[in-house]
This record gives structure tokens, sequence and C-alpha cells, in this order.
């Protein structure tokens, strides 16, 4: 009785039900694609990070992301060696640099040289093994950006010629400059960076060894540069970028306004429909009824909208993040996050619903015998 009165209380005008599924679609969407940009951006950023090998980063003092660390000295390999516990030391080299196109156009892209540390992943034409010494694998996201049509394109980086030996699909860059996967020595070369220096050396700790305690003594060792664990890193390079520069804060905050407009939107047309129906409330609280089973059909009605108004705001989010797999800002919907739109969107209309429980607790039986 509850479900059937709710439903036909919502069909009963049936423009201002869909304006409120358009309310909650809309709602929906919005929260769907900011959140799902942030996840993007949080997978972009510590990709790099999470494919490395190694247990613990070092850097220079005061680096706060993989893209703009300064080079160091060098000394830091053989002093990381001595410390027990430790059983390889992997230099990387990574850095902007100018990408000139065959057009003579440039754009900024960042170096990344290894060699078996951090390769590139993820490979759909080539071979990690068949990049020459003067050879390079990039995303094939970034084609256009970088002038190139496929494996055997060439370019030049700091007036350098290279060719392309392998394309990779879904390594993304947060700050929008493709990553440039090559050998240690090319990067090296490419950024005038001397032989026994790097931007990080990976440090692989021992089996069974204690992590921290191989960091602490690392920092003894080390002092005058930055030791972090693999997770400390990914956390410095998240928070700078998503809440030092901001943008976290902006996707965030988008996510939050459509929460606020879904909420505004469900509730007004709530309320309004509760008006329209006071007699009715009116009379079922003379014949009996409870404040109880009145606020049952108030809330069965802001469920109905929300389950409704999910199906179509999340089918049209999937469409948006699929829409969005090949371009260099990826929309992450993933089936978590799914469910718990779901939850924040049956809290959102049961929050919408407490404006007109307030209207008919306020409900004067008798007024229906004043009609």
């Amino acid at each position: 009785m509850v479900t059937k009165l709710a439903i036909r209380n919502l069909v009963h005008d049936r423009a201002r039900f869909l304006v409120t599924l358009v309310g909650i679609l809309f709602a929906v969407v919005l929260l769907a694609v900011q959140l799902g940009l942030y996840l993007g951006a949080r997978k972009m950023i510590v990709d790099t990070i999470d494919h490395a090998g190694g247990d613990i980063w070092i850097a220079a003092y005061g680096s706060n992301s993989f893209e703009q660390a300064t080079i160091l000295h060098g000394r830091e390999r053989f002093a990381a060696l001595s410390v027990p516990g430790v059983t390889a030391v992997e230099p990387i080299v990574a850095s902007f640099a100018p990408w000139t196109r065959s057009d003579t156009s440039t754009t900024s892209v960042v170096i990344v040289g290894a060699d078996g540390t951090l390769p590139p992943w993820n490979v759909v034409e080539g071979a990690v093994s068949a990049i020459s010494p003067d050879g390079v694998a990039v995303d094939r996201t970034y084609a256009d950006t970088l002038g190139i049509s496929g494996i055997g394109s060439v370019a030049e980086i700091n007036g350098q010629r290279l060719r392309v030996d392998a394309l990779t699909d879904g390594i993304r860059s947060f700050t929008t400059s493709p990553y440039i996967f090559m050998s240690l020595a090319k990067a090296r070369e490419l950024l005038s960076v001397p032989s026994d220096q790097a931007t990080f050396y990976l440090v692989t700790v021992q089996p069974g060894v204690d992590i921290s305690g191989v960091k602490r003594a690392l920092e003894k060792k080390l002092p005058g540069t930055s030791i972090f664990t693999k997770a400390e890193f990914r956390q410095t390079n998240l928070d700078y970028w998503l809440f030092g520069t901001g943008a976290g804060v902006a996707l965030l905050g988008g996510a939050v306004l459509g929460l606020i407009i879904g909420t505004v939107v469900v509730a007004q047309t709530l309320y309004s429909s509760t008006k329209d129906h006071l007699a009715e409330f009116a009379t079922l609280r003379a014949l009996g009824s409870s404040s109880f089973y009145i606020h049952k059909v108030i809330l069965t009605q802001a469920t109905a909208s929300a389950f409704l108004g999910y199906g179509l705001g999340i089918a049209v989010s999937f469409a948006v993040a699929r829409a969005s797999l090949h371009t260099p800002m990826p929309i992450m919907l993933t089936p978590q996050l799914a469910a718990m739109l779901l939850v924040v969107t049956v809290v959102m209309c049961a929050v919408s619903a407490l404006s007109s429980i307030f209207k008919v607790t306020k409900i004067d039986p008798a007024m229906v015998f004043a009609r």
C-alpha cells in the first residue's frame, strides 16, 4: 500500500517527476565524471612509480614529484650499496625536454631513461627488447601531439634524431607532457647527464629485511637527500600534484557541487509534491494513519526516484567514461565507484525528503473537515 501510494504521488504530475529524474541524473553524471577524473588523475600520477622496481627511492633533497626532481651527484649509489640488506641500486633519469616533430614544431615531453628498472608497459606495437640505442617507446594516445604515425616515425630531442620503436596503450601523463621511454644511456646523452649520475636511485632490499630499517640506515648514510619508501613516494607525488597544485581540490569540489545541486533539485520537487497532496495526507491522518506511515510514503517516493535517476545517470556516465578511454584525460568509472554512487544517490534523496517530512509533521487532521 505504501509503495502504491508513493508511486501514484510521483506519477501524478509527470512533468515534475521528469524534472526530478533529470536532476538526479545530472547529479549522478557530474559526481561520476568528477570522481572518475580524480581516480584517473591519481592513476596517471603514480603509474610510473607503481611499475618501477625497487623498494626505496633516493632523490635529491626536497624532491616531491617524479617529473621535477633534480640530478643526484652519483656517490649515492655506492653509499647505498654499502648498507646491509641492500641487494641492488638501479639508476633512473627523468626530466622534461622539448620534442621536435618532423614539421619542426615542438612540444614538451618527459624523458624516462632506465635499463630494466622502469620499462614501458602495455606495449601494443613493437617490443621492449626491440628498442634500439636511438629508439624510444611512446604511448599511441599522444600520436597526434608528437606528430608520429606509428613504428618507424622519427623526431628530435635537443637536436638528436630518435626513432619510434614501440607503442604503448594507456600510459598517460598528468602533466600532459607524454612520457618518452628509452635506454638509460640515451637519456643521459640527451639531457647531458654524466654517466655516473641519475635523477633517482631505486634500492632493492633483500627479502625478509625490514625496509624501514634500511631506509633509516640510508638516511644516516646520505644526508642532504630525500629517501622514500615506495608508498611514501607515491603519496608525496599525489599530495604535490593533486593538492599542491589545487587540481584535486577542483575535481573534488565539482563532485560536491553536483551533490548539492542534486539534493536541492530533489528536495524542491518532493516538497512541492508533498504540498500538493497535503489534503490527502490529512485525510490519511484523520482515518487513523500514523505519522510514521506518511513518512514511509515520502521516503518511498524519494527512494524510487533515487533508483530510477541513478539507473539513467550511471548509464550515461559509463558511456561518457567509455568515450574518454583513449583521450589524455580518461575517466575511471570502476564498479566500486558505481556502487558508492548508488549509496550516495539514495542518501541524497533521503536527505532531500526531510523538508517534506517536516511539512507533513505539522498537518492537522481537522483541516480535511474544513474544506
